[in-house]
């Protein structure tokens, strides 16, 4: 594909500076990027490279307006780079309407004409599956499952029995959704494993990353709200309910019957303990440790999770720690000597 970046800048709503003639074959990171190429600037840390980038145009934000480089300036430069990569590299990947005659369908199941299924896909008896929707091989769809239209579940997926899947929805190799739970109960000295016979949900426009694990409820339904995106490697217990727009970075775990709103953050390695009230636009930093009920537009950090702001400060504290000691040991030595 070749683009002008006059016409570029039209489709990505973006104001254009500079040569509006260019020819546009491609995208690339503005360190790599060659003649020909668009490249991006939205991180502060690579602003110094503007000058210096072989790249023919660069999307930046405003704040950026004169430069030698032919600009696009957008307010959010990173998504119009996302939306220049869909249009310079829109799905390449086909799949042929129909079931593969290697894959394995049960009784009474509902598969639209316009779908896809691969190679040693199996599917359960009566699972519904909407149009235009892609099971690819080796997936697993378990009895009584629903997957909406516009889905694309990737190789090695495995959805187990009774999980419902809305529209638009991607899910990466290797995640299991509807595992059992991790429900146990102790008597005379022995675990007892308690029946997980819920569901799992998860709403419209929804994507998955790989090898996570999405447990089903012990009674009820875990939910993924709408709009959520979920990193790879992400562990989701029984009974979670999550909000819209969600996002969970990689191995994060999130314990039983936790609640989250809307716009939540959890980043990477966080961990939230079971039974917690997660309010609306809530941040958790990397590797925090959450054990208590945080309102709307809480940030926290550390572990135990701590308001982020005083966490800073204790952690800023803790640094001048081996200062301060050793100024306490000098303090110690000179009253001594007055003894």
């Amino acid at each position: 594909m070749q683009i002008s970046t006059a016409e570029l800048a039209k489709k990505l709503g973006a104001e254009l500076v500079g040569d509006a003639q260019l020819m546009l074959y491609g995208l690339a990171p503005v360190k790599d990027a060659q003649e020909g190429e668009l490249a991006f600037l939205s991180n502060h840390k690579y602003f110094k490279f503007l000058e210096s980038t072989k790249a023919s145009a660069v999307i930046v934000p405003p704040e950026i307006r004169e430069s030698k480089k032919t600009l696009l300036i957008h307010p959010q430069p990173y998504f119009a780079f996302s939306q220049a990569l869909k249009l310079f590299y829109p799905q390449q990947k086909k799949y042929s309407d129909g079931v593969n005659d290697r894959a394995i369908t049960g009784d009474n199941c509902s598969i639209h004409t316009s779908v896809h299924i691969g190679a040693y896909a199996v599917l359960e008896d009566n699972v519904s599956i909407g149009e235009n929707t892609k099971i690819l091989p080796g997936a697993f769809i378990g009895s009584d499952s629903k997957i909406g239209k516009d889905c694309l579940i990737y190789p090695n997926v495995t959805i187990r029995e009774g999980t419902r899947i809305g529209d638009r929805v991607i899910i990466h190799s290797g995640t299991t959704i509807g595992s059992d739970g991790f429900g146990y109960v102790q008597h005379e000295g022995k675990s007892h494993k308690i029946p997980q016979v819920g569901v799992v949900v998860v709403e419209d426009d929804v994507e998955i990353g790989a090898n996570c694990a999405i447990d089903r409820a012990t009674l009820g339904e875990t939910r993924i709200g709408k709009g959520t995106k979920i990193d790879n490697l992400v562990q989701i217990a029984h009974n979670v309910k999550m909000g819209e727009n969600c996002i969970i970075i990689s191995q994060v775990g999130i314990s039983g019957s936790t609640k989250l709103g809307d716009n939540v953050i959890l980043a990477g390695q966080a961990g939230l303990i079971g039974h917690l009230n997660i309010g609306n636009d809530v941040i958790v930093a990397a590797q925090s440790g959450v054990a208590h009920d945080l309102e709307d537009k809480t940030r926290v950090l550390g572990s135990p999770a701590h308001d982020m702001m005083h966490q800073k400060r204790i952690e800023a504290i803790l640094n001048r720690l081996p200062d301060y000691v050793k100024r306490i040991r000098e303090i110690e030595k000179r009253l001594k000597d007055l003894e």
